[in-house]
């Protein structure tokens, strides 16, 4: 498995070398010693989390209040156009976002730091998203930032069409700005 950073710091993706024959492929999305080698604790991964989506369907996009949260994230079955977008109001790149196309054909993998959000819309007629967290889920931390935030301004493929409740209310990233030096803080990790 080959890991490469992203654009935005912390960012990963994580690239299996998938074995394909006559049969189909068999690709390793796991292995403890590439993530340890990578500074991500495998051990750390304690939930696992799978969405189908269909076309032009996108989720996002999402991140946790509080500590926040890591995750590891794939598209097992179609392709979905990824995004992360750096919501730590002490960083370089706050504000800024990147996207990946994740299938199962190249099988890519993403690693999404703390202090990251995330979302993506469906390329495929459908896709399964694997996530796997390292924070168990909190319903009372989940937090959605606007998709379609001028201040972000991501470039989706497509007008979404279908969009959660959640995802349709969900405010900017000024309104949330205090909310994020709350959680993350404003000055330089230690």
């Amino acid at each position: 498995m080959e890991v490469r950073s992203g654009r935005l710091s912390g960012v990963l993706v994580l690239r299996p070398r998938p074995v394909c024959d006559g049969r189909g492929f068999f690709v390793r999305t796991l292995d403890a010693d590439v993530l340890r080698g990578a500074g991500i604790d495998p051990t750390a991964l304690v939930q696992e989390n799978q969405s189908r989506s269909s076309r032009s369907v996108l989720r996002g996009l999402h991140l946790r209040s509080g500590a926040g949260e890591a995750k590891l994230v794939r598209c097992a079955r179609g392709a979905v156009f990824d995004v992360v977008a750096d919501v730590r109001p002490w960083s370089p790149t706050f504000g800024q976002w990147e996207s990946f196309r994740l299938d199962d054909e190249q099988h890519e993998q993403v690693w999404v730091p703390r202090g990251f959000a995330h979302g993506f819309q469906v390329l495929s007629d459908d896709a399964d998203v694997c996530y796997r967290h390292d924070a168990r889920y909190a319903p009372g931390e989940d937090v959605a930032l606007a998709w379609d935030d001028p201040d972000l301004a991501v470039h989706w493929p497509a007008p979404p069409v279908a969009l959660s409740a959640r995802d349709r209310a969900a405010p900017g990233l000024r309104s949330l700005r205090p909310d994020l030096e709350r959680w993350f803080g404003t000055g330089t990790p230690s």
